[in-house]
């Protein structure tokens, strides 16, 4: 497509309108060049999303004509040449991407005009030249990544000086060199921090350990030498470490020791030496990564290193450095009980931000909720979970009913779970999720701390009552029929996508199963308790889940994803997985936990086992009657058989569960490439019956 073609596919539409404040065209398959008249755009735009599609050609300079623009979003197309020096003109941008693409040439001075910029994403490009010091004058950056580019020079000191820094700062996998600058101490906000694979040298500074709220730190594949600096002692709440593959020498800190959150520490490939320590991470051998280091030794053989001889001349040598180093460690102690201090601090301040969050909400007090519910009779009682109990109740001077779900506070994990609910209730709006009415955050007769969240009721019960009657007392008097199944499955899918790339930050839900997918008197899916959810990035409810979170992975059995178990990170394509379950469920109408699945056999396998042939013979009675299977097997060769096209609607649902649900989170794709397909699967179906 030439750039006629492109203004004449995409403008005339948009310029039309007299006042427009967003244009949000990412995740289409336009292509073409961006036509420079597209700064004819009205003045009024202040969001512009173009992201993930097939744009090629140039950033056209005219785009720097809209300027009210606070979001410019060009992620993930083909475009090449330089960044306009123009874009500089953009002074009320607060975020701009232009990351996954081929640009080239130099990061304008210009850039420097972005008073107000929040996020700056490039990473993933073919930029080069040295970083500009006129970064230094955005100093309302909250996330910085350069990563993924063949940016050459020094690291600008000025850049390590932005005090708002806090999401991230990621300039790996360049050619950086020289040393990290002692500047390095401002980012007092930060929680990662990636300077990895590039020619950085020198020490490390000092000034990281000023770093407090640093999660992640990695230096790794660098040229960094000396000792591993005793202030990093102070990042008491680091969760991951990576410093390997460097020249670091001297013996390895005995303060690892006591960092009770690290979950990776990787010094490998240095010239470390001495005795390594055992207690705390050191225990885990998944957790920490020495090999490389030819001069250490172990008083544990588990480690795999060669066992320390004892020195009677070292012993009194370790005297006398006893006798120095107790006046020193009485100081330190001084100094981890300031730090804790902080630390609690923070953690009391993440729960006045809850408290502060459910305050918007209209509450309700515990005498109204027992009298909505005859006192939580159990002729009330509609469902329970993991953390709660949900009644059907009729609140007073109200007609319709409600859902009241009442937290088990005695459960460890159910007052986070209350407290996530209702951040994410907060933060979320979308017909395909459940909405919250009210809550009632209170004390009930006996003076005992009650919670509870009063929420829409759903008519139709939940997903899994309709897939699996027969367990349960409420059965149904009809089957779900076939396209109230792929109804269900696109709602769900429109769910995930605004949780995985709507919201900001994105949000995990983590617990997806048929019985959290509850449906309205319209059989339109609404997918509810966000317990276990996890918002992705620096959130307030993402550090009070790291506080206070239970260890050991996170979902149901059958549902949940199998890197999880590994130890994996929390991702987005966990709940691909979990999707592709459900849909390979309600289309077997087995539950992934049935008997029949052992010796290795489970859900997955099974369909693959009947792809194409036997795919009939696998699927719940009722979706296709048996006679109509029958027909569809003697009209093979006929393709647009009325029941041949169904089928092969069933065969694309079967596939795209299976796609879902590979082992490799790698291989699973992502939520909005699902939801796509899903739509296609159902307008396609739609088509067909007319």
């Amino acid at each position: 497509m030439d750039e006629v073609g492109a203004r004449n596919k995409m403008l005339p539409l948009l310029a039309a309108t007299l006042i427009c404040l967003a244009i949000l065209l990412d995740y289409n398959k336009l292509h073409g060049i961006l036509p420079s008249s597209i700064g004819n755009l009205p003045r009024s735009l202040q969001t512009l999303y173009l992201s993930e599609n097939r744009f090629t050609g140039t950033i056209p300079s005219e785009i720097a004509k809209l300027t009210n623009l606070t979001v410019l979003q060009l992620d993930g197309n083909l475009l090449s040449g330089g960044i306009p020096d123009t874009l500089g003109n953009l002074e009320n941008l607060f975020l701009l991407g232009l990351s996954r693409n081929k640009l080239s040439g130099k990061i304008p001075e210009s850039v420097g005009n972005f008073k107000n910029l929040g996020e700056l994403n490039l990473e993933e490009n073919n930029l080069t030249g040295s970083i500009p010091s006129s970064l230094a004058d955005c100093q309302n950056l909250v996330l910085l990544n350069l990563s993924y580019n063949d940016f050459h020079g020094s690291i600008p000191p000025g850049l390590m000086s932005i005090s708002t820094l806090s999401k991230s700062l990621d300039l790996s996998y360049n050619k950086l060199n020289g040393s990290i600058p002692s500047e390095i101490g401002s980012l007092i906000n930060l929680d990662s921090l990636n300077i990895s694979n590039n020619q950085l040298s020198g020490d490390i500074p000092h000034a990281v350990g000023e770093c407090l709220h640093l999660e992640s730190l990695r230096l790794e594949v660098n040229f960094l030498r000396g000792s591993i600096p005793e202030s990093l002692m102070s990042l008491r709440g680091i969760t991951e470490m990576d410093l390997s593959r460097n020249n670091l020498s001297g013996e390895i800190p005995d303060f690892f020791e006591t960092f009770d959150s690290l979950q990776l520490l990787n010094l490998s490939f240095n010239s470390l030496e001495g005795i390594v320590p055992t207690g705390g991470a050191f225990s885990n051998s998944s957790k920490v990564f020495i090999q490389g280091n030819k001069d250490l030794c172990t008083r544990s053989p588990m480690l795999q290193l060669p066992l320390c001889t004892s020195n009677p001349t070292k012993r009194k040598e370790t005297l006398h450095i006893i006798s120095i180093v107790v006046p020193l460690a009485a100081a330190v102690v001084v100094l981890i009980s300031a730090v804790a201090t902080i630390l609690f601090k923070k953690r009391n301040e993440l729960r006045e931000h809850i408290d502060q969050s459910i305050k918007e909400f209209k509450k309700f007090s515990y005498n109204e909720l027992a009298a909505a519910t005859n006192n939580f009779s159990s002729a009330n009682h509609v469902g329970s979970g993991s953390f709660g109990v949900v009644y059907k109740g009729i609140l007073k001077f109200q007609a319709q009913p409600v859902a009241i779900k009442v937290f088990k506070l005695e459960h460890i994990g159910a007052p986070k779970s209350f407290f996530t609910e209702c951040e994410v209730l907060r933060n979320t709006r979308h017909r395909n999720l459940m909405r919250v009415i009210s809550l009632c955050s209170s004390f009930d007769q006996l003076g005992s701390e009650f919670k509870a969240l009063v929420l829409e009721y759903m008519a139709n019960g939940n997903l899994e009552i309709w897939l699996h009657s027969e367990v349960h007392e409420q059965r149904q008097k009809r089957p779900l029929s076939l396209v109230s199944r792929i109804s269900i499955a696109t709602d769900i899918a429109a769910a995930l996508d605004y949780l995985h790339n709507r919201c900001t930050p994105p949000l995990v839900h983590c617990d997806l199963k048929p019985s959290n997918i509850l449906l309205d008197d319209a059989m339109v899916a609404h997918v509810s308790d966000y317990g276990l959810a996890k918002f992705l990035g620096n959130h307030p409810s993402a550090s009070l889940n790291d506080l206070t979170s239970i260890h050991g992975p996170r979902g149901s059995v059958g549902y949940i994803a199998p890197e999880y178990g590994l130890g994996y990170e929390i991702s987005t394509a966990g709940d691909v997985y979990s999707y592709g379950i459900i849909l390979l469920e309600m289309l077997t109408g087995k539950h992934p936990t049935d008997a029949i699945f052992n010796d290795g056999l489970n859900l997955h396998r099974l369909v693959v086992s009947a792809l194409p042939e036997d795919i009939g013979d696998i699927l719940e009675t009722g979706i296709i009657p048996h006679d109509e299977l029958e027909e569809a097997n003697r009209n093979t060769e006929s393709e647009n058989h009325p029941v041949v096209r169904v089928q092969n609607c069933i065969m694309q649902l079967a596939k795209l569960g299976l796609k879902c649900s590979v082992d490799s989170p790698k291989d699973r794709p992502m939520m909005q490439d699902v939801y796509a397909e899903i739509i296609m699967i159902k307008e396609t179906f739609s088509a067909l019956c007319g």
